[in-house]
């Protein structure tokens, strides 16, 4: 039995390898880009014309990879409490989303632009207890859910990293009352033993 467990684990830690080896190639910032390109080339979220916020940033995969496909003209902001190194074409503000401040300073780079994707790959820290790490979760859920509510157009779409558990069926419930069309994903690209999860919102009310 023991062997066949440490060799599965040996699987799964070089299948992540390849993920992480793929991101260095490519020039990506995170394996994390490969979840979101996963999503992208089921649901076409990204598309050209569009504006977008990256809640939660850091480093900045996720932000290097709507970048491109985004028009040169559309805005892509990325705000995180982290400092994340510039990017071509993305405005960053580093602060907490919470602070009126700096949800004033996502609106003065907008200067009123249409927002039609609002996306959030955020994690707590995680402790291992999943007593205090699964609230965490769904709060940031929530903020970021707040954050979409508050800047989104007409029609726009959000996607939002959160965990199976407790709190989770509330807020899935919750984002399919502001969207038209609710989606749940898991990229291969997540850790398989790893229960995150994605929700995505499309058709803002």
């Amino acid at each position: 039995m023991g062997r066949s467990k440490s060799s599965s684990r040996w699987m799964q830690e070089h299948f992540e390898d390849e993920y992480v080896k793929m991101a260095q190639a490519k020039g990506y910032r995170s394996r994390a880009v490969f979840k979101l390109k996963e999503i992208q080339d089921k649901d076409q979220i990204i598309r050209p014309g569009m504006n977008v916020v990256d809640l939660g940033a850091a480093p900045g995969g996720w932000s290097q990879f709507a970048r491109q496909l985004i028009g040169k003209k559309n805005k892509l902001i990325a705000l995180d409490m982290l400092p994340m190194d510039t990017l071509d074409g993305v405005d960053f503000i580093q602060g907490d989303f919470r602070e009126e401040a700096v949800l004033d300073q996502l609106h003065a780079v907008l200067e009123g632009a249409p927002v039609n994707l609002v996306m959030s790959d955020m994690a707590p820290n995680m402790s291992g207890n999943r007593g205090v790490d699964q609230p965490s979760a769904i709060y940031l859920g929530e903020l970021a859910l707040d954050t979409a509510k508050a800047v989104l157009s007409k029609d726009g779409s959000f996607l939002v990293k959160l965990f199976h558990g407790e709190g989770f069926e509330a807020f899935h419930l919750e984002v399919q009352r502001y969207f038209t069309k609710v989606v749940i994903r898991k990229p291969k690209a997540s850790r398989p033993r790893s229960n995150e999860i994605y929700i995505l919102g499309k058709g803002f009310k």
